[in-house]
Order: structure tokens, then C-alpha cells, then sequence
């Protein structure tokens, strides 16, 4: 059956489109309604048809809450605060409100998430180190609610709008600041191996090193989860290292604050014995002593990135091409590193 025109949308029943999908007239009305009870399979095939039909196009025009959906694997640190102060920005602006939402640790929402996303009907939808599944998109799709991918986990694919940052280039340049100084054996505690701005920052870390001419130790990488704990307990086993590190890139502001906690208790002095640079450039990087020496990550300009990127989207008249956008990171020198002591 050849789709419809334009013209002749308001004649095709959801007797015709369960015709030609194989399901029963209740099937196609429940996948309209973003019921769950349906197979990905079957609601894949009703919601193509219905796009086909112009379902899609009438019902998005017909009613849109005034909200944005901003959607966290972790909802629990101050880089989170940022995050949320970007989207609010932007909501704000154009007389939104925003909606919070976890998806506890997991990499892609739950199952009923979509659904509720659907129900509510929000502008937009910006999900942060977070994904979709493959019905998930459908859905939101089906009811021409967009979503961007704020600093994505993983490859979000080439039809999926994120929105980045240089992660690569920002652990290149902390590393080369720790080898500019002097310093020759340099140790990193990246995030989780999972993500993908963990790789891409500890391979940063990496070409400074080999670029330098310096070996790449792996006893001196070691993997955290961007937590405080983590950059405390990994920030002991490589200060008790019998030839320990003389300087330490850490994945995030938080683990380079769980290190500093770590050097204290050893009685290591910052930067006399150490050298520590974050990442984030998170307010508390300023406040502590001695202040941090950090990668700026622009997640407050990120986050309004994605926001503005989400209600574009929502008001053009047709589906855009996907956007992918990578913002600047930047070395911030403060007090934390300094050139090692002398031998």
C-alpha cells in the first residue's frame, strides 16, 4: 500500500493501518497511546505506518506540555548542578520547565521511561551520558519528540543529535603541561573504561606521553568510576607505589579530590611531592588547597547547547539532519602542579 498524501490523512483509519501492519485495530490505538504491552517488532512497524499516515505530524501539533526532559544515568555530584543550570537557562528563556529524571547507573533508561516521556509530551528531551534503545526511539520518534545526547557514553550513532566535548584534546593538554614541567612519571586514574570520554581523555593522556618520548607504564593508568572514593583509594595504590608518580592526571574534578585526601594521609604535599590536574573545572576546583589544576569542560555552555539544539529541532517542520557539536576544552593553571623536586 503506497503512503498517503498529506491531503488524504484525515481518511485513513486505524482499522486500515492495522490492516496493513497484521495487527488488530486495539494494537495500532495502544501503540498510539505509548502503551508498553506491545513487541518492539509490532510497534516498530504500527509507528512507521502511522509517520506514513501523518499520525505523527497532527498529534505533535496538537498539544506539547511546556516542559524539557533532562534525563541522568548518576543524578548525585555537582557536575550534575551544572548540567542542570544550562538546560534550566535555556528552559527559562523560552517559558519552560524542566523535568529530572535517573536512570540509576544504566547506560539507557528503563523500559517504562519512554512511555511516561511519551504520556507527559515535552518539547524535547536531553539525555546525559545516557542513550536510547531501539523502541525507545521509535517511540519518542512516533510522537515527534526530539532528544539530543549530552556528552554520550558511547557512539550515539550517526542519526542521533549529540553534543560533545574535545575530551581527547583536553587530556592531551593537562599531560603535556605535567611533562612541560619536568615531570617524567605520570600516573592517571581515568573513569569508567565504559565510557567513551573516559577512552578518549586517558588516550590523550597517552599520545602526550608517547609524543614526549616518555614509556606508557600501565601499572600507572588506573580505571575509577569518576567518584571520590575511587580517586582516593586508586590515589593510594599509586602513592604507596615503591617508585610512585610524581604527577597525577585524574579523569574528573571529583577523583582529583578523593587524591588530594589520599596524599594527605600519606603526609604527601601538593604540589611539593605531587602534581595533580582534574577535569571539569567544577566551582569547588577554585575552593580548595591548594586550587586545582584543571581541564575546563564548558558543561554549563554544553548543556545549553543541548537544550537550544532540542527545541530547534521540535519546531522545524521537517526532521533535520543529525548534529553532532564537540565544544573546546581548556587547561586551567592554578596551584596544585608544580615542577618535581629534585632527586
Amino acid at each position: 500500500m503506497t503512503p498517503p498524501k498529506p491531503a488524504e490523512t484525515q481518511t485513513a483509519t486505524l482499522a486500515e493501518i492495522a490492516r496493513e501492519a497484521g495487527v488488530s485495530a486495539p494494537t495500532v490505538s495502544k501503540v498510539l497511546n505509548g502503551r508498553a504491552d506491545v513487541a518492539p517488532a509490532t510497534r516498530t512497524r504500527v509507528e512507521e505506518l502511522l509517520r506514513a499516515y501523518g499520525y505523527r505530524r497532527r498529534r505533535a501539533e496538537a498539544s506539547r506540555s511546556p516542559l524539557i526532559d533532562l534525563v541522568f544515568h548518576e543524578l548525585e555530584s555537582a557536575w550534575a548542578m551544572e548540567v542542570i543550570r544550562g538546560v534550566e537557562n535555556v528552559a527559562r528563556d523560552a517559558g519552560l520547565s524542566v523535568v529530572l529524571s535517573e536512570s540509576a547507573g544504566r547506560l539507557t533508561p528503563g523500559r517504562t521511561w519512554a512511555d511516561q516521556v511519551a504520556a507527559r509530551r515535552p518539547h524535547g528531551v536531553v539525555l546525559v551520558l545516557s542513550g536510547l534503545d531501539e523502541s525507545q526511539r521509535a517511540l519518542l520518534l512516533s510522537r515527534s519528540i526530539p532528544f539530543v545526547v549530552m556528552d554520550p557514553a558511547g557512539d550515539p550513532g550517526p542519526d542521533v543529535p549529540s553534543i560533545g566535548a574535545t575530551n581527547w584534546q583536553g587530556g592531551l593538554a593537562a599531560t603535556r603541561h605535567l611533562v612541560e614541567l619536568g615531570h617524567r612519571r605520570i600516573g592517571a586514574i581515568s573513569g569508567p573504561s565504559r565510557m567513551m570520554c573516559s577512552r578518549a581523555r586517558v588516550d590523550g593522556y597517552r599520545a602526550a606521553l608517547e609524543t614526549a618520548g616518555l614509556p606508557v607504564d600501565p601499572a600507572l593508568i588506573k580505571t575509577g568510576d569518576f567518584h571520590h572514593d575511587a580517586g582516593y583509594r586508586l590515589g593510594l595504590e599509586l602513592l604507596r607505589m615503591p617508585d610512585r608518580p610524581t604527577a597525577i592526571f585524574t579523569g574528573n574534578d571529583l577523583q582529583a579530590l578523593g587524591l588530594y585526601e589520599a596524599a594527605r594521609e600519606l603526609g604527601l604535599r601538593i604540589p611539593e611531592d605531587v602534581s595533580i590536574v582534574g577535569f571539569d573545572d567544577l566551582p569547588v576546583a577554585r575552593w580548595v588547597g591548594p586550587p586545582l589544576t584543571t581541564v575546563r569542560q564548558p558543561l554549563t555552555e554544553m548543556a545549553e547547547a543541548a537544550a537550544r539544539l532540542v527545541l530547534e529541532m521540535g519546531r522545524a517542520e521537517e526532521a533535520t539532519t543529525a548534529t553532532r557539536v564537540e565544544l573546546a576544552t581548556s587547561l586551567v593553571v592554578r596551584s596544585s602542579t608544580a615542577a618535581p623536586a629534585a632527586p
